[in-house]
């Protein structure tokens, strides 16, 4: 009798022992990378996990014979048995890619539908130039001014953003906005950034993502570059306006277990559809080198170089084009032009430490440099010689992010608690701004002198999930320095100020199924001021903003899902420095609000269709009324196109944008026009060999992409004339491109 209770305790122990064994490894896909927030799921036991940033997991309650199921949006799932020497040691699991389908979209917590689904929209139709890569971004609008040689001029939620004044964007954790910048407070150029090495976007839209700091007040955008890739490529693209474009990715390494490397290499050179020859030509290298060490622990160093030049025809007044003097193609002054320049080193490192801590830290550097001629006036100031511009300086940009994040729970509470500090220096060399001639002579210096601005930060935020409720509170610090030294001044003085600030953030989410996910934001943004206004105006360092959202993700069907969203936002008065007048120009109190309305319809397999409308008033709250309206802010916008993947060796799509008309200046008397531009690509892969034809302005309209309200004058004019002033759109075009893979 005793033998048998011996026996059944010592059953009994086993079977608890063997229960309460541990499966553990990491999940990677065919390119070594590894994969986020892939769910295992053990069907036996019921207990469930996901992986962290490594792509490492430990499930809880798993023994020999259970069950396991992994999977991950655009991967095929697995299903396997566990085996005894997967419990003793831990795993590498790949997955394999596979078509993004909407049908396999489930509204989880842990999800944000309308980032998959942008995951979703670059897999059907991946970006073909830097000029497309914001527009992946629901509800963002671009025009380009310069052909590609200035960064695009930006557009979302009722602001005219100029160049990024209210938009906080990053690329594997390196900043691209630049403060105090000679052209305009956080100008923002993307062009060193290689579409075809672009792994995700990560955004977010209003001030309520503690993460984010500086410029995050109408939204931010985070690129995420490839890790490694599985195969090299060559891909040479010739088009109309002796367009040319040819790049190379290389993978250096194989496809090891524990390292990858690869290069890539792009050229585009382009006379332009204007009638002066624009001359223009970009050479962009990247190369990533990634390596797990022996604690599991992921290393990845990034260095990347950009040099572009170009001349331009700036935008030209729509009177002279009424008159027939020149045509939409002309210039008033082909003069204009530039050059720039920037340089990326970037270290980043991830673990997961022993109390189940992750860490991810980056440590970068930039070198950048940067020329621009305009002349947006002509002859207004200057009737002798003309109003020429030129703005320029060199850059030196240092800094570091550290994040800890930690899921624990507390009762029966699941708890997420993020951690974070960073910081980031500009060192800024001869800021200029200068009355020149003919890019040769400069015949006075408006504005010159040294900058030295440090921002350093801290966040909290926490995720407290309360059933299908998730409440996540976060509070952010930001300390900013700014330092200005005037060469201009007789004597030598550099002038300071610093300023603090701390803004909360308060969001909700909830889930009640898996077709419906609705959420409430709330939270408080902020952007600097450039530091030659700040030193001067210290009251007036950093406005901040107020926004509020509330909306849904639903799938009422399986292949439909629908985004909806209203909001609104406050922004407080604020001094901002025109860096191509070198002025300071005041503006008081704003607000905006409206609706944003995404749908996403995936016909068959292979036929996806999307698009993303927005609605907005944006109001100045100081003006009186009828002369309330805030110049170039978007009325309607609308985004979206019908592709076709993978459909007989076929891949292709059209896309549309459309831009309502808006005001151009404070009381409407000139309105910025809209349109409606339609493009279309088709591909075909014959084995290795992808052949592609890009289609651009489908229909052949006339239509202006950049617009303004200048006032102006014509060397042969007695007074200045304020009207639309406009860069015009690409005519039709067309562009032929072939790519082997190997």
């Amino acid at each position: 009798m005793k033998t048998k209770t011996l026996l059944t305790v010592l059953t009994i122990l086993f079977s608890l022992q063997s229960f309460a064994q541990l499966f553990s490894g990491r999940i990677i896909n065919a390119s070594k990378e590894p994969l986020e927030n892939v769910y295992v799921y053990n069907t036996t036991s019921n207990s469930h996990t996901h992986t962290k940033v490594n792509g490492g997991f430990i499930l809880e309650n798993s023994t020999v014979g259970d069950v396991i199921e992994i999977g991950l949006l655009g991967y095929k799932k697995q299903q396997f048995s566990l085996k005894e020497s997967e419990l003793k040691n831990k795993v590498t699991l790949i997955l394999e890619d596979k078509v993004f389908l909407l049908d396999e979209l489930i509204l989880t917590k842990k999800i944000d539908p309308i980032q998959t689904v942008v995951k979703i929209d670059l897999a059907k139709n991946p970006v073909n130039s830097s000029q497309e890569i914001l527009q992946k971004v629901p509800g963002l609008f671009i025009g380009q001014h310069a052909g590609g040689g200035k960064a695009e001029q930006i557009f979302l939620r009722g602001f005219d953003i100029d160049h990024g004044t209210d938009l906080s964007l990053s690329v594997d954790g390196m900043p691209v906005n630049m403060v105090s910048h000679a052209h305009g407070q956080g100008y923002s150029d993307l062009h060193f950034l290689i579409p075809e090495t672009i792994q995700k976007i990560n955004f977010g839209k209003g001030p309520y993502y503690a993460n984010h700091g500086d410029f995050n007040t109408a939204g931010y955008v985070d690129f995420k570059t490839k890790t490694a890739i599985q195969k090299s490529q060559i891909n040479i693209g010739i088009g109309q306006f002796n367009t040319f474009r040819t790049l190379g990715m290389f993978n250096l390494l194989g496809n090891k277990s524990n390292e990858s490397a690869y290069v890539a290499l792009e050229y585009l050179a382009t006379d332009g559809f204007v009638e002066s020859p624009q001359n223009f030509s970009r050479i962009n290298l990247f190369t990533k080198y990634n390596t797990y060490l022996k604690d599991n622990s992921k290393f990845t160093l990034t260095a990347s170089h950009f040099t572009s030049k170009w001349d331009a025809s700036g935008q030209i007044p729509q009177r002279e084009v009424d008159h027939k003097n020149i045509t939409r193609f002309g210039a008033i002054d082909d003069t204009e032009g530039g050059e720039t320049s920037r340089t990326n080193l970037n270290f980043q490192y991830s673990k997961t430490l022993e109390s189940d801590v992750e860490v991810q830290t980056n440590v970068f550097y930039t070198k950048y440099a940067f020329k621009l001629f305009s002349n947006f006036t002509f002859f207004l100031n200057d009737p002798i010689n003309g109003d020429q511009i030129k703005q320029q300086e060199d850059r030196d940009i240092f800094g570091f992010n550290t994040q800890f994040k930690k899921n624990t729970r507390i009762s029966d509470i699941d708890v997420t608690v993020t951690t974070g500090t960073g910081l980031r220096n500009d060192n800024v060399k001869n800021v200029e701004l200068s009355h020149t001639l003919d890019r040769k002579t400069t015949l006075n210096t408006i504005q010159l002198g040294d900058l030295n601005q440090t921002n350093y930060y801290a966040f909290l935020n926490a995720e407290f999930e309360f059933g299908n409720f998730t409440i996540a509170p976060a509070l952010r610090l930001d300390y900013l320095t700014f330092q200005y030294n005037d060469a201009l001044q007789p004597t030598y003085n550099t002038a300071s100020t610093s300023k603090a600030i701390v803004n909360p953030k308060l969001n909700f989410t909830y889930t009640p199924n898996k077709n419906i996910q609705w959420f409430l934001k709330s939270g408080i943004g902020f952007h600097s001021n450039d530091a030659r206004v700040v030193v001067k105006q210290t009251n007036k360092t950093l406005p901040r903003a107020y926004g509020l959202d509330v909306g849904n993700s639903w799938k009422p069907v399986s292949k439909f899902l629908l985004n909806t969203t209203f909001w609104y936002l406050l922004s407080e008065e604020e001094f901002v420095y025109v860096g191509d007048a070198g002025i300071v120009e005041p503006s008081g109190k704003s607000e905006r609000y409206g609706l944003d309305l995404g749908i996403r319809y995936q016909f068959t397999n292979w036929v996806y269709f999307n698009t993303d409308a927005t609605f907005t008033k944006a109001r100045s709250l100081e003006a009186a009324a009828g002369q309330d309206y805030i110049p170039l802010a978007p009325k309607v916008t609308l985004t979206g196109g019908l592709s076709v993947n993978n459909y007989n060796n076929f891949s292709g799509s059209i896309n549309y944008k459309y831009i309502g008309d808006r005001a151009a200046n404070e009381d409407n008397s000139i309105v910025a026009k809209g349109y409606f531009v339609a493009d279309a690509n088709l591909n075909y892969k014959i084995n290795k060999i992808t052949l592609g034809v890009s289609l651009q302005n489908l229909f052949n309209v006339d239509w202006n992409e950049t617009q303004f309200a200048t006032a102006s004058r014509l060397k042969n004019e007695a007074n200045p004339v304020e009207e639309i002033h406009f860069t015009p759109g690409t005519p039709f075009s067309a562009k032929l491109s072939v790519t082997y893979t190997f």
